[in-house]
């Protein structure tokens, strides 16, 4: 079988966001095959280091390979990055994060249900010690529940159908079966997105609690973050994207209290300044070289002094 080599997006605007330097620390909370990572540690050289998190053991061990050449410059740890400051003890504090939130060539091709375009089992995890899966999600959550979970992840607008077709022709077993009931219920796509897209992200952000734990990733980063260092985040979808600028804007002001709230009660300090108005986004060049990256959306943000 042919070696699947996953293409990092934004690698330069990652590491001029980052601001990298030599002998710097970084975290890299998504570190699949090492791409950025390798990046960083280049930027970084001769003595910068770089802590690699994952919950996925096989992007763990692509990494591990890809990143052999820099010996004792990198750690890498299994697990989440919404418990990075936990996994970052004696690493920490650092001068960059960065969160790249996309999925990897090397999940979508390894047969384990992320793609609607190769057939494997409903499965769909990054951590296979994970109990539940798509196919609990697909074939037991009740017609309602399904429609609400497409419509809400998926932002799919046509959820009742799909979990109205759903529901009719289960138990369904593989990717292939699941897209197929999916595209019966929408019909003929009217452009080039399968019309499946959005339904296997639906499943895929329940099944791995994706929403919840970029909150808690996002709070983390301000645990790890030295003053000045910096913070990346590459989404690929707009709920990523929108609690991603959410929290860069909260992070940044005096007060969070509601506008009915007067005087301030919240107490709250900023702790982050935004370093981009609007995302970055990958250049004509880059999308025509890897066409995967044509969704991505970095945005930067700075660790403000801290007392």
């Amino acid at each position: 079988m042919t070696a699947v080599r996953h293409i990092p997006a934004l690698v330069t605007e990652v590491v001029k966001g980052l601001a990298v330097r030599p002998g710097g620390r970084y975290i890299d909370g998504t570190v699949g095959g090492g791409g950025h990572a390798a990046a960083v540690l280049d930027a970084s050289a001769p003595d910068g280091r770089l802590l690699g998190i994952d919950l996925d053991p096989e992007a763990l061990a692509e990494a591990a390979r890809t990143l052999a050449p820099y010996e004792d410059r990198v750690v890498l740890r299994r697990g989440s990055y919404a418990d990075m400051a936990s996994l970052a003890a004696g690493f920490a504090p650092v001068d960059g994060v960065l969160l790249d939130l996309g999925l990897s060539s090397l999940q979508l091709a390894g047969g384990r249900g992320f793609s609607f375009s190769e057939e494997a089992p409903l499965d769909m995890r990054f951590d296979p010690r994970q109990s539940m899966t798509a196919s609990d999600l697909v074939n037991q959550a009740s017609e309602g529940d399904l429609a609400r979970l497409v419509w809400e992840y998926g932002e799919e607008p046509r959820s009742r159908r799909i979990a109205r077709r759903i529901v009719a022709k289960r138990p369904l077993a593989t990717t292939t079966e699941l897209a197929r009931v999916v595209a019966e219920a929408v019909g003929r796509p009217k452009g080039p997105r399968h019309p499946a897209t959005r339904t296997f992200q639906a499943l895929r952000i329940a099944v791995n609690d994706e929403l919840r734990n970029l909150e808690a990733g996002l709070t983390a980063s301000l645990r790890v973050l030295a003053s000045g260092g910096r913070l990346a985040v590459i989404a690929y979808h707009s709920l990523e994207d929108r609690i991603v600028k959410g929290f860069l804007a909260r992070e940044a002001r005096a007060c969070i209290c509601p506008p009915e709230v007067y005087p301030c009660q919240c107490g709250h300090v900023p702790h982050l300044r935004p370093l981009t108005r609007r995302p970055l986004r990958p250049s004509r060049d880059e999308v025509v070289a890897n066409p995967r990256s044509r969704s991505a959306r970095l945005r930067l943000a700075e660790r403000l002094l801290t007392a």
